[in-house]
């Protein structure tokens, strides 16, 4: 999702956020109206800090009908950026966690791996 960077940032770009947090990950929301809620994550932008979750943060959308595009108009629901902040980390037993990181593995075939800090359970897929 690329866009436009305002003015003020122009010539002091602000850094991107430390996510550890990716695609296809299963997250649990802990703050805010979706609070315990759950689901994939589809997105993730790391310039503002948000993510797209499956089915959490669901708002109306007023869409104008397109023949050309094949788009029927009406009232649409559709999920909407939410802070990172807001959402922890599930495990594949389904236990909210914070995410560390390590180094698997020695010499030339060592890998940096995330990990769950509660349980210590490998969350990366094996490439």
């Amino acid at each position: 999702m690329a866009r436009k960077i305002a003015q003020r940032h122009q010539n002091n770009p602000v850094a991107p956020v430390k996510v550890k947090i990716r695609r296809e990950d299963t997250v649990k929301v802990i703050a805010g109206k979706d609070k315990g809620k759950t689901g994939r994550v589809l997105d993730v932008d790391r310039v503002r800090g948000k993510l797209l979750i499956e089915g959490v943060g669901m708002v109306k959308r007023h869409t104008r009908p397109n023949p050309q595009r094949q788009v029927k108009g009406g009232i649409a629901e559709r999920e909407s950026m939410i802070a990172i902040s807001n959402v922890m980390l599930l495990t594949s037993g389904g236990v909210p966690t914070r995410v560390g990181y390590r180094v698997e593995g020695t010499g030339a075939s060592s890998r940096r791996v995330r990990y769950a800090r509660k349980g210590g359970e490998i969350l990366d897929k094996k490439a």
